[in-house]
């Protein structure tokens, strides 16, 4: 076992901007970098290690080497990678869009559903998202709606601000506006069905698919069942403090603002994804030391022990 630091996939959609690069450190040829995915085994974009006896493959390629246990006891109830990892910087409102659950994701796409978590890192003046919708309303008005283009008259939309959390349960109508940075913890799963598109074009001049059969099948026509905290409170801990941000049968985030060091345990039961959030420091594990920066994703597998992190740094810890 060993600390492998991960090379994010990244993607240029229309919507994105370029503080992934700027700020983050995250480099692509690219004129937009929209979103990167810093734990990733999903076919559409895989995370790449950096270092160790696996430097160079992809993290399902060195996961299938190592074996299921270095996934974690927890992880055996999923019979694919569990979770999806992102950094998004949407300069431009995302289309309205909704992810099914597991049942109907396997039943019509073949595939698994989709519930994710947002954690606001920086959101301009202004800006807001949509979550859900203001009032119930019937699935027959969510179809006339969509096909009218009223559909931003009934939806709920939120004013955010940095350190907001928001849990996306699959089923619940989302878009992620303008303005925002945001991370990302998710299912391991692609599956989207578009509702509204703000009339843009992709770059054949055509207009961007809808999805609303689908999407009228899965979503819940109701305003959103959580607020937009974080669901447990900070706790003051030797040199950081630990805050729950989201724990579901899915996955369980802390954000670990550290001031000088922390110490964290990837037993049996779970693997550890750590990304830095904010400043810059190290991280040691299994006799090994790390540099561990702004924009770094580290993987830590299941049954590594011990894990030092030094440095004044914010991190984003998940588990599964």
């Amino acid at each position: 076992m060993e600390p492998m630091k991960l090379q994010p996939a990244v993607k240029n959609y229309l919507w994105g901007g370029t503080r992934l690069r700027e700020e983050y450190g995250i480099h692509a040829p690219l004129d937009k970098l929209a979103e990167a995915w810093m734990l990733s085994c999903h076919p559409q974009g895989e995370a790449i290690i950096e270092n160790g006896q696996y430097q160079g493959l992809t993290l399902s390629q060195a996961v299938e080497q190592m074996g299921a246990a270095c996934l974690g006891t927890h992880a055996q109830k999923f019979d694919y990678f569990p979770i999806l990892i992102k950094l998004i910087d949407a300069k431009e409102n995302l289309s309205v869009q909704v992810h099914p659950d597991d049942a109907y994701a396997r039943r019509v796409e073949h595939g698994f559903g989709k519930t994710e978590a947002w954690y606001i890192l920086d959101a301009q003046e202004g800006a807001e998202l949509i979550y859900g919708f203001r009032k119930e309303i019937s699935r027959e008005e969510f179809q006339r709606r969509i096909v009218d283009n009223t559909l931003l008259e009934v939806v709920h939309r939120v004013p955010v601000k940095k350190g907001d959390l928001f849990f996306i349960e699959a089923g619940t109508l989302h878009a992620i506006g303008k303005g925002i940075l945001l991370a990302e913890v998710q299912q391991n799963s692609n599956t989207t069905y578009r509702v509204y598109d703000y009339g843009r074009v992709d770059q054949n001049g055509k207009p961007r698919e809808l999805h609303v059969d689908k999407a009228v099948d899965v979503t819940r026509c109701a305003p959103p069942a959580y607020s937009s905290k974080p669901q447990g409170e900070p706790q003051l801990l030797d040199g950081y403090t630990k805050t729950l941000l989201v724990s579901c049968d899915l996955f369980t985030v802390h954000t670990l603002d550290i001031s000088s060091q922390a110490v964290l345990m990837a037993d049996e039961s779970s693997f550890v994804s750590v990304i830095a959030l904010e400043g810059a420091g190290a991280l040691t594990c299994c006799g090994q030391t790390l540099p561990f920066r702004k924009g770094e994703s580290i993987f830590l597998p299941a049954g590594s022990g011990a894990c030092r992190i030094e440095g004044v740094l914010t991190v984003l810890e998940t588990r599964v």
